[in-house]
């Protein structure tokens, strides 16, 4: 895990018939015909020619081949859309709780689809990457964190680039995720009380330039209404240009301000972004667990819960 900084330094707490007759009760004698129970020894003729039309030399050799195609074709009928589970699951959580709209993400409108695409911002549009070269590590990530120490609403850290290796090796893989946010039920006094609701949250990386990376957040029910022109409450800026003569990648992120996201809560999402992404490693039980399920999300597998999602993400164990 790396240290992440903003100009708020939170206290987070992150928060498996038989039936037996007789010739007795039936007073006559019983007769039996047995018939063979395994279709090879009937058709074994037929099987070894069907095998042999499809150039296989037995039909011990057909069997292993159509073993391995019903077992993908039973994972085929058996995915599940995990975006759809999740959609539900919300829609239970908010049903249960009348006054759920009091701690969601408000909704915003969506980003114009005809605006001009602005150019992404590289390490040279904050730090000039010519003159830090011949700085040490400890000065560069010095100057890094000064830069947006006393920026509001904003994010940044140095990071170690062999955790941002295994990190992205999961990000290109799995793109998109949805990770789940603590939020305090209001009650209609407005005042809050113990009991805490989860909102879901929409994670996708885009890899948008040779040594930049973004990852972007949005409530799930903002993404679901405008899918991809819905806002993104926080963005995340990963630059990888010092990899080769620091061995360090550069983060910045923002917070938005017209939403009721804290920068807490930004922090907390990206502490488990680094936890399912594999920051982590994947070295103790609980965080293989994590990266497991982020790829069962991406399968769309059954094995994927919003349950357990919920579960590991407030687990303390890393």
């Amino acid at each position: 895990m790396w240290r992440v900084t903003s100009r708020f330094s939170p206290n987070i707490r992150v928060s498996n018939r038989f039936l037996s007759v007789s010739n007795k009760s039936i007073g006559t004698p019983s007769v039996f015909r047995f018939y063979s129970s395994i279709p090879e020894e009937k058709y074994s003729k037929k099987l070894l020619g069907e095998a042999q039309k499809q150039g296989f030399n037995s039909v011990e050799e057909l069997k292993n081949h159509l073993k391995e195609t019903i077992k993908y074709k039973k994972l085929e009928f058996n995915k599940i859309d995990p975006l759809k589970e999740l959609e539900e699951y919300q829609q239970r959580t908010q049903m249960a709780n009348n006054n759920s709209k009091n701690m969601m993400t408000k909704p915003r409108s969506p980003l114009d689809p005809n605006a001009p695409k602005v150019p992404f911002k590289t390490l040279n549009s904050f730090l000039n990457v010519a003159k830090i070269k011949d700085l040490s590590k400890q000065e560069v990530e010095f100057l890094w964190r000064a830069r947006w120490a006393q920026k509001d609403n904003a994010l940044s850290a140095v990071i170690p680039v062999g955790i941002y290796d295994k990190m992205m090796a999961n990000a290109r893989n799995n793109p998109i995720f949805v990770l789940p946010l603590p939020r305090q039920i209001q009650s209609e006094d407005t005042k809050p009380n113990e009991d805490q609701g989860m909102e879901l949250h929409y994670i996708q990386w885009h890899f948008v330039g040779p040594q930049t990376t973004h990852c972007m957040m949005t409530s799930l029910a903002e993404y679901k209404l405008h899918q991809e022109f819905a806002r993104p409450h926080t963005t995340l800026q990963f630059h990888s240009d010092l990899v080769k003569d620091k061995g360090i990648v550069c983060m910045n992120g923002h917070v938005e301000s017209d939403t009721n996201v804290s920068v807490q809560d930004a922090h907390l999402l990206l502490l488990n972004i680094q936890r399912f992404y594999g920051a982590m490693g994947e070295d103790t039980p609980v965080a293989k667990q994590r990266v497991q399920l982020l790829r069962d999300f991406s399968k769309g597998s059954p094995q994927f819960t919003v349950e357990k999602l919920i579960s590991l993400s407030q687990s303390m164990e890393n």
